[in-house]
């Protein structure tokens, strides 16, 4: 069995951006030739998460429309009463959906569906640059 640990950057707008990090995935599995395994996607930070969905303008509209239904901004979050930073809201959003991701692999090749996307959504309130790990453990 194989580790490899690689990482990448990525802007963000923030906002609960969505974006296709899947061929950043896949290329760095390609670039370590392993056949069968598993890839884990971790975002650094706390108001930034990675799922998989389909990668297509109507979601991409619909899932920071959503998420703001569930974790508006301009509510009381006691995160703002403490740091001042109005991004309470980029919290709670990022930890509903989670900072990793498993995807498993076999022959080389991510099994993801069709329509589905490995994706980076930025809840937070500004631009940032986002770190993405990823670690492979496969033969």
């Amino acid at each position: 069995m194989e580790v490899v640990t690689e990482q990448f950057s990525i802007a963000t707008k923030g906002g609960s951006e969505v974006l296709d990090v899947t061929s950043r995935v896949a290329s760095l599995l390609a670039k370590h030739s392993l056949r069968e395994g598993n890839a884990t996607v971790f975002v650094t930070g706390s108001t930034a998460a990675v799922t998989t969905t389909e990668f297509e303008p109507g979601l991409r509209r619909d899932i920071p429309e959503a998420l703001n239904r569930i974790a508006p901004e301009g509510v009381r979050y006691h995160h703002d009463e403490t740091w001042h930073d109005g991004n309470g809201h980029s919290h709670v959003r990022a930890a509903l959906l989670g900072p990793s991701l498993t995807v498993p692999f076999s022959n080389g090749e991510l099994l993801l569906g069709t329509w589905q996307q490995i994706v980076l959504i930025d809840s937070d309130n500004r631009p940032r640059q986002r770190t993405i790990i990823v670690q492979l453990i496969g033969k």
